[in-house]
């Protein structure tokens, strides 16, 4: 593949313009402009940052495990700061509304949504109605509101996290917007975009089943559990819409239990965060999946430590 062919490629994977690039890549706009119409050729120290770049977009960048335990051990250095997680965002309104604002405003927009970070403030903090958004789009985002304080109740309680649990999810999230809220699809579906297979309706009460199980065993690697059970719900798809943005609260239900901070997933980096997905389900290859969803962890402490 040419220079251009993978600045091509990185460009339409990355969803960054030719500007932020070339910031990326430490050269000027202009610079990045003449590689990609080939009247100049980048020097060897930007070669290998075009390469690195083009491995991660492509999936083929390679983790190794050192670097992985190196990240483990840091997020589980600071997880002995921080006694109580859930007892710490709910103790601070500050911590608790930037967690409902940032995972709210990321998870639906990952989905598509167009409301904007301010938009979404307006609409779960103020109920403010924008007559120039959608409103199904502003019912996602006060879904995702309720969805979240379910969520924060249902753990400090000390409930399980159960198949109930899942469907209540589903349940709030697509309130008033879907007939079949709360209910797993009767039908088949596709993934947009991938070739990975969902599971046959007929079979998703069994492999939801089987999937709760093993959600609850103990783990020694509690960030690899996290991304493997995200990577197996989203392949079984049990539910006609609503499935990432249920599959991420899982997420973060799983994070906060385990005394973990919240997964970020930052609408920005979702092109990066299928790709990895993508691998995990189709190559049974986690270690991409499970360095993201450290990152995004590192994401949430920031917000914990208020260093955002």
């Amino acid at each position: 593949m040419t220079t251009k062919e993978k600045l091509q490629f990185i460009l339409k994977l990355s969803g960054l313009n030719q500007a932020k690039l070339a910031t990326r890549l430490g050269v000027t706009f202009v610079a990045l402009n003449r590689w990609i119409n080939e009247k100049a050729t980048p020097r060897k120290s930007a070669l290998l940052k075009i390469d690195e770049l083009y491995k991660e977009y492509s999936g083929e960048k390679i983790i190794p495990e050192n670097v992985l335990e190196a990240k483990r051990v840091i997020i589980l250095t600071k997880r002995k700061s921080h006694k109580n997680i859930l007892k710490e965002i709910i103790d601070n309104p500050d911590i608790r509304d930037q967690f409902y604002l940032s995972l709210t405003y990321n998870t639906n927009s990952i989905e598509g949504s167009t409301l904007s970070k301010d938009d979404t403030a307006a609409v779960i903090f103020h109920n403010t109605a924008l007559p120039n958004k959608s409103l199904v789009e502003q019912l996602e985002a006060k879904n995702h509101q309720a969805a979240l304080e379910y969520l924060m109740r249902h753990l400090v309680d000390k409930k399980p996290l159960s198949e109930k649990f899942i469907l209540k999810l589903h349940g709030i999230l697509l309130n008033s917007i879907r007939s079949d809220a709360g209910n797993y699809r009767n039908h088949g579906v596709r993934i947009m975009g991938t070739y990975v297979p969902t599971a046959n309706f007929a079979k998703i009460g069994a492999l939801m089943k089987k999937l709760i199980r093993k959600i609850n065993q103990k783990n020694s690697n509690m960030i690899k559990h996290i991304a493997d059970i995200h990577s197996q719900f989203e392949k079984i798809h049990p539910f006609g819409d609503g499935n990432g943005r249920v599959g991420r609260l899982l997420m973060q239900a799983m994070s906060i239990k385990a005394n973990l901070a919240p997964v970020i997933i930052l609408q920005e980096k979702k092109r990066l965060y299928y790709t990895y997905l993508n691998k995990a389900q189709i190559e049974d290859d986690l270690s991409l999946l499970e360095d993201f969803v450290c990152d995004a962890i590192n994401s949430g402490y920031e917000i914990i430590e208020r260093n955002l």
